[in-house]
């Protein structure tokens, strides 16, 4: 029982670590300037919208747009493109397999800043700056790699006696991989999802690098609200808040799927 109740304390404890930055920023966004750096902190004030309602009004609401857009298309491009590739990778064997699979993963080993001129001048060339177009094929760029090598684990899980039977009965490649591989990579299909949703949704970097105005996503447009002058703290937690919401919906809504496929991915049939 000590065992057990030692257990649940640190558990407790890790829980109350990692949420205390979520609801002091989430907190924040409801309270007014002064209630927010008022010393010591008061634990009963009264809340207000006023900085989530400054945020509708104004111009966060297309950069939110903008990164749902350019981060929904890139998944789903990654996924489409990916997933195959990944299949092909992990059921296909010839010389140079080791030596593809690694360069493939070469995009993700390297800072993003030794990529960030060459794009630019490339995009400058052709119209691509401040574009939800040039964002995704950026994103997709660098989160293919990382498609392909998640989704091969979750293949190489997957009995390919079953393949095989569905071979003996006249089944194809394609036949097999639709109806067989890819319902049981189900949960890696969801954890790759998540990954890659993340990645290019909490993008700073190629965003601040590539768009201006019209294709500004929410993790840059934030940095609007900090100046010489003041920082607006309230709308920064707002938006911050805002930012966050889309990202805990989903992954709470595909929970079962994420612990499989983090649990399993490494299982080899």
């Amino acid at each position: 029982m000590n065992r057990r109740a030692a257990i649940v304390a640190a558990t407790l404890l890790l829980l109350v670590v990692v949420l205390c930055p979520v609801l002091f920023i989430a907190q924040m966004s409801v309270r007014t300037g002064l209630e927010a750096f008022r010393m010591p902190p008061a634990l009963v004030f009264t809340p207000t919208l006023q900085h989530y309602v400054d945020l509708v009004e104004g111009k966060f609401i297309r950069s939110l747009m903008n990164s749902t857009v350019t981060a929904t298309s890139t998944t789903l491009l990654a996924l489409l493109l990916g997933v195959p590739a990944a299949y092909a990778f992990s059921r296909s064997r010839f010389r140079a397999q080791g030596v593809v699979s690694l360069w493939t993963l070469v995009t993700r080993m390297a800072p993003p800043i030794a990529f960030g001129i060459p794009f630019f001048l490339i995009y400058k060339e052709l119209g691509l700056i401040d574009t939800r177009t040039g964002l995704v094929v950026i994103y997709l760029t660098f989160n293919l790699s990382l498609v392909i090598w998640m989704m091969r684990a979750f293949f190489d899980g997957v009995p390919r006696s079953l393949e095989e039977a569905a071979y003996i009965d006249g089944a194809g490649v394609v036949t097999a991989f639709v109806r067989i591989a890819l319902p049981l990579s189900a949960p890696g299909l969801a954890t790759t999802a998540i990954f890659t949703f993340l990645l290019s949704w909490n993008d700073f970097f190629y965003s601040l690098l590539l768009t201006r105005s019209e294709a500004l996503t929410a993790p840059v447009a934030i940095v609007n609200f900090m100046n010489y002058e003041s920082w607006e703290w309230g709308k920064v937690a707002a938006a911050a808040t805002m930012i966050m919401l889309p990202v805990v919906a989903l992954s709470i809504a595909v929970r079962k799927y994420i612990v499989h496929g983090l649990t399993a991915g490494a299982v080899k049939g």
